[in-house]
C-alpha cells in the first residue's frame, strides 16, 4: 500500500512564503514524476508543478517566477516552496505521483489528501 502525505499548509498574508512537503510511503519500488497540484473553491483542480525523477521541472504560468518545486529522491520526498504569495493561491494542494511497488512493477497514479493553503490578510 502506498501512501502520500502532505504537510506544511496552513494561513499566510499576502506576499508571504510556505513550503509545502510530500513523502510518499509504503513499498516502494520506484517514483516516476511529482506532481503538486492545487484545487481552488469552484474550481478544476489545476497542475501548479512537476518535477521528473531526473529532477527536469514544469510549473504553471501562474506560479512560475514565484514557486521552486524539489524533491529527494532517497527521501521518497516532494517540496514546493512558494513565494510571494497572493490571494488566488488559495485552494487545496494536493501531492501526486506515478509510484511502482515492490510487487507491482508498472507505475499507477497516487493522491495524497491534500493541504490547505490560505493566503488572506
Amino acid at each position: 500500500q502506498v501512501q502520500l502525505v502532505e504537510s506544511g499548509g496552513g494561513l499566510v498574508q499576502p506576499g508571504g512564503s510556505l513550503r509545502l512537503s510530500c513523502v510518499a510511503s509504503g513499498s516502494i519500488f520506484s517514483i516516476n514524476t511529482m506532481n503538486w497540484y492545487r484545487q481552488a473553491p469552484g474550481k478544476q483542480r489545476e497542475l501548479v508543478a512537476a518535477i521528473t525523477s531526473g529532477g527536469t521541472t514544469n510549473y504553471a504560468d501562474s506560479v512560475k517566477g514565484r514557486s521552486t518545486i524539489s524533491r529527494d529522491n532517497a527521501k521518497n520526498t516532494v517540496s514546493l516552496q512558494m513565494n510571494s504569495l497572493k490571494p488566488e493561491d488559495t485552494a487545496v494542494y494536493y501531492c501526486n505521483a506515478d509510484i511502482s511497488t515492490i510487487r507491482r512493477r508498472s507505475f499507477h497514479n497516487y493522491w495524497g489528501q491534500g493541504t490547505q493553503v490560505t493566503v488572506s490578510s
